[in-house]
């Protein structure tokens, strides 16, 4: 079995990253399907999109708290990002790495990475040579590596599918 290792390349003129109308076309039609999920589940919810960073945003919000409450869990989330961007697939035959926020999901997850690499970070400067962070998604990892490069530490992801995970050492 080999290891992988995530390299983050710059955007180049052979980059394949979708453009801006069709990161606009994956909101719309996210957005579609989200709206509908929301009817048939009887909930209100109000949908923006977003496109940035070469990636479709869907975000759900309503006055009511407790609407989304139950929607908003990060495994919930994950499940219902994964069967929009299957819709878009479905109806763009492209992949698609829209990502899906309910009620501040993201940012709430956001925050318990922050934590945690904050918890990574302080094991290093205790002597520690390496710290491993749980396995997570790609944008998680993403986003780990941003806080751990702000941090001025380094990271590599390591694994394979499921077991993908994120390992800080210093720089």
């Amino acid at each position: 079995m080999t290891e992988n290792t995530d390299v983050i390349a710059a955007p180049g003129p052979a980059d394949d990253s979708p453009t801006l109308g069709q990161l606009e076309q994956e909101g719309d039609i996210a957005a579609d399907y989200i709206e509908e999920f929301l009817d048939i589940c009887d909930l209100d919810g109000d949908i923006d999109i977003d496109a940035r960073n070469g990636r479709a945003y869907l975000s759900v919000n309503s006055s009511d708290v407790a609407n989304l409450r139950l929607l908003s869990k990060p495994e919930t989330v994950n499940a219902l990002q994964e069967l929009t961007r299957l819709a878009v697939q479905n109806k763009t035959g492209a992949f698609s790495r829209l990502i899906l926020d309910i009620g501040g999901s993201r940012d709430a997850r956001q925050a318990e990475l922050a934590s945690l690499v904050s918890r990574a970070v302080e094991r290093i400067q205790a002597g520690a040579a390496e710290a491993s962070m749980p396995p997570m998604s790609s944008y998680e990892r993403k986003l780990v590596h941003d806080l751990v490069s702000e941090a001025g530490f380094v990271s590599e992801s390591k694994g394979e599918g499921r077991d993908r995970h994120t390992v800080i050492s210093a720089a």
